[in-house]
């Protein structure tokens, strides 16, 4: 409505300049082109105005973001020191696991390494782990700001189900959940299957990515622009970072902010 009264406006003048005796005669074209251009920017302001108090929902991209499942989203490595000590009779606290080569770790042998992955991977255990706080909290943000969060587990297919209603309970149901074999772990599981394949997920594109394992580094060499958030656990704290895009973060309020400033 204002560019087009605007434009009525300069209109008029220019035919008040063409009538004999018009206050306006001695304008010129330029004139009118100034006129027109200030009022176009007048109409720019006016509309671009409302953004700072309104925000910019609908003019940001929005964005894809990784999340790793385990020590990511719950306390699985917390869990597992206490199944550890109640298994095998081994004292290591979570502070101690130093490797994410859980049999290195635990200092397993291997038929007790396996023994503890397929008791881990049943149902109601997967369904028992805590929840890292704040982890639904940030992700239903991110969410509700039209962002695409899609968990990208190293579980067994076999373990899908339990991980979904896991995500469910846990008022995660927007999320996407894929089995990707990171770290192939389909040996103690016979038959194991994988909901995600490599080829399939390389096609894929993120803009962030949440992780804790130094393995799954990897994984994120065809995205160089990608912005990695390592989630701090003790089996990372002597890894060096790949490179600048990679932040270490204590918290899910620390990875919000860190999104949200970018």
């Amino acid at each position: 409505i204002t560019l087009i009264s605007s434009v009525l406006i300069v209109n008029l003048i220019y035919m008040f300049d063409n009538l004999a005796g018009s206050p306006y005669k001695d304008l010129n074209i330029n004139v009118y082109k100034n006129i027109i251009l200030i009022c176009t920017q007048c109409f720019i302001m006016i509309i671009l105005l409302p953004i700072p108090i309104y925000g910019i929902r609908g003019l940001e991209i929005d964005m894809k973001i990784y999340v790793d499942f385990d020590d990511c989203l719950c306390e699985t490595a917390r869990h597992f020191s206490g199944f550890v000590k109640e298994l095998f009779d081994k004292n290591v606290p979570y502070e101690d696991i130093k490797y994410f080569d859980l049999q290195r770790s635990f200092s397993l042998e291997k038929d007790q390494y396996e023994y503890m992955m397929i008791e881990v991977h049943k149902p109601e255990i997967l369904l028992s782990y805590e929840e890292t706080p704040g982890a639904s909290e940030t992700i239903n943000s991110l969410i509700d700001e039209g962002h695409e969060v899609s968990i990208i587990t190293g579980r067994p297919a076999s373990a899908y189900e339990a991980s979904r209603t896991w995500l469910d309970r846990h008022d995660l149901d927007r999320v996407r959940l894929y089995c990707l074999n990171k770290y192939g772990r389909d040996s103690f599981i016979k038959n194991s299957n994988f909901s995600l394949e490599l080829e399939d997920y390389y096609k894929m594109h993120f803009d962030y990515a949440i992780e804790d394992s130094p393995k799954a580094f990897k994984f994120f060499d065809h995205l160089p622009e990608l912005r990695v958030m390592v989630f701090d656990r003790p089996w990372n704290h002597d890894s060096e970072l790949p490179g600048g895009n990679y932040h270490r973060c204590n918290d899910w309020k620390t990875i919000r902010a860190l999104i949200k400033n970018a």
